[in-house]
């Protein structure tokens, strides 16, 4: 084992232990006249001469606050909350013989003079950049009102997601998705499939992270989304309320309410979504074979027309009891119910090399899914006697069930039509996972002003997956034994990090290394015509993070930052199942048992100029990288996940908000990348080096206090992606918003893909003998008309994180 970047933190560690800085504390406690604590209150540190900012936090559920790592000066302190009178403390002097500063208890007044008049209103800003990673504010954008959280992901800077829903980001695959900080463990059309059924309107925030912190589970060679949802823990009863009704080719409808009741030492929350999406897929493919002497051999060509109906209901209950000032317990129950209806036909037609037709091929495949989650989770949160010192644990239960139903019903024709003959293949395909996972995090400084983590996780995961296909003649069913087949997989994986983070004067500091162990099993159990197979495999590796930031000034006008982390991308667990399956009488889809991980390191250089301008360079590369790939047998194309030797992306990213007027906010991100690839796929050569460019500016027009619009748009010109090479595609919205009754209310009206151009199309190349291409007609034109209120009522408190199944859900393939 390398025990070099140990030896770094060991030394970086002990550096700052011995090295004391002009650093201090000041704390306090925040009240109203009726000696009630107020909890979300803002708290500032400025500047005496120059009223510059510090730093600034919200009081927490006892109305407390508290500021470490200040630099032993001249300050003041400021707290504001609606309807109260601003507090201005007296001159602080932080020194060397006073380096923490207690202060007395602050009391805030109700101002009656303004109470009835005023109205704060703070507009959030779509993308805000962190040290460690992007911010995404999805109510910021009229666009988003009303549509589900996939749709959402694909406003969002440097993340495309295709027709299928793969989700990849700045040009790369493998990005983990979380759930209120805990993985989804589902993989593409599943992974899909339930961002579909999450409603925009219980997104609070998206965070986006090529180099998570080493308290993140390494899995992600590309990074980690995490969905963030909607908890409103303030005192009394509130919530919201979203409906969205939209209307394309076909309907869509999105809604959602959220609530909370918190009273004493308990706070209960609840998440409930009720959606229906419909659309349709025109999909037209290409293909042509030759000779080995490249001469054209025959042609096929197949228009699919798929329509998918897709139903999503969606609950989360949970509470938190406040057992004392310092302890907290938590315990959330959640779940969804996923029933989906998909319509199939295919009509393919086979030219000869002199493009004479020799047959048809109709088919129909109807299938019907329901796909049906629960999970459990119990958290706990301590804080210890040492200030900032905190230990917290998390247990989850997760299990996801799936089952499937289709019949595949293939009709040969001669080229007048007539009928020749007609195959019945059905099939049933249910699927069972089950995840358990547990986690302890504990967090303290240290001397001269550092913060150290550290914590362990363990997971286990058992999935059964059975396939049992039928040919059905007449009124008998005979099982199929080329494609009925039972795989069951087992994984363990234990983990353990250590972080260290530090700020000075003008330079943060962040170092962290992850150790993952993991152990998989799998067993494909055979029947007459397959004998059983079995795999295992164990393999332990480290994950380094660092990240290194620099303000050149107090006011942060120029800042600069660096990251770099190693991460990997292990095989979503259908994906190692060695058995294959027909999507239609020409192609077929199948696992690969031999399935390397993929290892990548990712590397960014940034600055910031007076947080609202970022430039970065970035640079990353990834060894074994899972992706699909295709290969032609006789007259049958067959894909399946493999891995690709080595994929190198690179390139730079603007990042900018600007305001020309008042009533005028542009927010622009572009980026101009390079992927490339070098493998072997198949006996073919895979060698090749594309840029792509990438614009999405925003337009947001205040009118009035009311009244506010948005004009947006995107471009994504041709992409390389393994053997598919994607051809450019662009669109266009609009939406307008008006306030409503006092500011509670909001209606929005906004259409998405106003000139019908977001269609899809591309080749795939490096097929022996072989081409193909193909194009796609989507419902991507949406008018949608959606409504909000919220009635809030009390103080809003700190949230706190639950989960500890981190990566695990992201790779359940059901």
């Amino acid at each position: 084992m390398n025990l070099r970047p140990f030896k770094f933190l060991f030394f970086l560690f002990l550096a700052q232990l011995v090295h004391a800085q002009n650093i201090g504390n000041i704390s306090g406690v925040v009240k109203n006249d009726k000696n009630e604590a107020l909890v979300g209150a803002t708290v500032t540190v400025v500047k005496v001469q120059t009223e510059a900012l510090i730093k600034a936090a919200f009081t927490d559920a006892n109305g407390a606050f508290e500021f470490e790592k200040l630099p032993l000066d001249s300050c003041k302190v400021t707290v504001s909350f609606v309807g109260m009178n601003k507090y201005v403390s007296e001159l602080l002097v932080l020194r060397d013989t006073q380096r923490s500063l207690v202060l007395p208890t602050i009391v805030l007044a109700e101002n009656a003079n303004t109470l009835n008049e005023v109205k704060v209103t703070a507009k959030k800003m779509f993308v805000e950049q962190r040290i460690d990673r992007t911010v995404i504010n999805p109510d910021a954008l009229i666009g988003n009102a009303g549509v589900t959280s996939l749709e959402v992901l694909e406003k969002a800077p440097g993340v495309m997601v295709d027709v299928n829903g793969n989700i990849s980001l700045k040009g790369k695959g493998g990005v983990v998705v979380f759930i209120d900080d805990k993985p989804t463990y589902l993989a593409a059309a599943d992974l899909a499939g339930y961002l579909r059924s999450i409603p925009s309107g219980t997104i609070e925030t998206i965070e986006i992270m090529t180099n998570p912190p080493a308290k993140y589970d390494a899995a992600g060679n590309a990074g980690v989304i995490n969905i963030k949802l909607k908890k409103n823990i303030a005192k009394g009863f509130n919530g919201s309320l979203n409906l969205a009704y939209g209307q394309g080719r076909f309907m869509r409808t999105n809604n959602s309410l959220t609530f909370n009741y918190r009273i004493n030492k308990f706070n209960f929350f609840s998440n409930l979504s009720i959606n229906q999406n419909n659309s349709y897929q025109d999909l037209t493919i290409w293909r042509r074979y030759f000779t080995p002497t490249g001469e054209l051999a025959s042609s096929f060509t197949q228009n699919s027309y798929i329509r998918p109906e897709s139903g999503g209901n969606n609950l989360k209950l949970g509470f938190d009891f406040y057992a004392t000032k310092k302890t907290t317990l938590g315990f959330v129950v959640s779940g969804f119910r996923n029933p989906s209806v998909r319509h199939l036909t295919n009509n393919a037609q086979v030219n000869n090399e002199q493009n004479v037709l020799l047959g048809l091929v109709e088919a129909e495949n109807p299938t019907n899914i329901l796909f049906k989650n629960g999970s459990i989770n119990f958290n706990l949160t301590h804080q210890l006697k040492v200030k900032g010192s905190e230990i917290s644990a998390n247990i989850d239960n997760i299990a996801y069930n799936s089952d499937v139903s289709q019949v595949l019903t293939n009709s040969n024709l001669q080229p007048d039509r007539t009928f020749l003959n007609q195959s019945i293949l059905e099939s049933f395909l249910p699927s069972r996972i089950h995840i358990k996972a547990a986690k302890i995090d504990f967090v303290t400084p240290i001397a001269a002003g550092g913060r150290f983590e550290t914590g362990v996780k363990s997971s286990v995961v058992r999935t059964e997956n059975i396939a049992d296909f039928f040919d059905v003649k007449g009124q008998n069913r005979v099982p199929n034994y080329e494609f009925s087949n039972n795989f069951e997989y087992d994984e363990n994986i234990n983990a353990a990090y250590v972080n260290y983070s530090r700020d000075f004067k003008k330079l943060s500091v962040q170092a962290g290394l992850r150790l993952e162990n993991t152990n998989i099993e799998g067993n494909q159990l055979g029947n007459k015509l397959t004998k059983d197979s079995t795999f295992s495999r164990r393999y332990n590796s480290l994950f380094p993070t660092f990240y290194l930031a620099y303000r050149f000034d107090s006011t942060a006008t120029h800042q600069m930052a660096f990251s770099i982390g190693r991460r990997i991308d292990r095989p979503n667990y259908k994906d190692l199942n060695p058995f294959t399956y027909p999507i239609d009488k020409f192609t077929y889809y199948g696992g690969n048992p031999f399935l390397q991980p993929t290892f990548a390191f990712n590397v960014q250089l940034s600055h910031t100029y007076k947080n609202f301008l970022t430039t970065a360079l970035e640079y990353s590369r990834a060894d074994n990288v899972i992706t699909e790939t295709n290969e032609q047998r006789g007259n049958i194309y067959y894909g399946r996940p493999g891995n690709l030797a080595k994929q190198i992306a690179y390139g730079i990213s603007i990042n900018g908000t600007f305001t020309p007027f008042k009533w005028w906010t542009i927010q622009v991100y572009t980026a101009v990348m390079n992927n490339s690839f070098e493998s072997i796929v198949y006996g073919q050569i895979l060698d090749e080096s594309r840029p792509y460019w990438v614009l999405m500016p925003t337009n947001q027009f205040q009118i009035n206090n009311k009244w506010s619009a948005e004009l947006a748009g995107n471009y994504q010109s041709r992409v390389l992606s393994g053997q598919f090479l994607v051809i450019p595609i662009w669109s266009m919205r609009a939406g307008v918003s008006k306030k409503i009754w006092g500011d509670k209310g909001t209606i929005k009206l906004n259409v998405s893909d106003l000139l019908y151009t977001n269609q899809i199309g591309g080749d795939i190349r490096n097929i022996a003998n072989s081409s193909a291409n193909w194009y796609s007609y989507l419902d991507t034109r949406v008018a949608t008309f959606s409504f909000s209120y919220r009635f809030n009522k009390g103080q809003n408190l700190r949230v706190r994180p639950s989960g500890s199944s981190d990566t695990e859900q992201k790779r359940v393939k059901a």
